[in-house]
């Protein structure tokens, strides 16, 4: 016959300690990473206010070049639009003839007779004063 381990059975509880608890690990200050990223962090959180005391002081200046900056972009875009249409065969042209024809008709209206040219003369006299506020 074979002989079998012997095993024991506590069948007792486990007696109370009344110790106070320890810490399970030596606590450390901080982490190595998160000395790295507290100065990132205090940035951060403080940028809105930069960001707003540095727009709060420069705002006039900061609006006239966001002005120039539209500006130029819309002179490009105008200017990328002319030369789209003046791809267009016979368009140009088109424009070109309209335009010569305008200019004939104004120099044969206002600028051909001297009372023609007095008519022209008060109407742009009434226009500047509506415009300015003037009379």
């Amino acid at each position: 016959m074979e002989q079998q381990p012997e095993t024991q059975v506590e069948t007792g509880a486990a007696p109370f300690n009344n110790e106070a608890p320890g810490p399970m690990t030596t606590p450390q200050a901080e982490q190595p990473w998160q000395e790295a990223v507290k100065p990132i962090t205090d940035f951060l959180s403080e940028l809105p206010e930069i960001l707003g005391a540095f727009f709060a002081d420069y705002k006039q200046p900061l609006t006239t070049v966001g002005l120039i900056v539209a500006a130029l972009i819309t002179v490009k875009l105008t200017f990328a639009l002319i030369g789209a249409i003046n791809d267009i065969p016979l368009l140009a042209p088109s424009f070109e003839l309209i335009g010569i024809s305008y200019t004939a008709w104004f120099v044969y209206r206002y600028l051909l007779k001297a009372s023609n040219r007095e008519e022209l003369l008060a109407e742009f006299d009434s226009l500047k004063s509506q415009v300015l506020g003037k009379k």
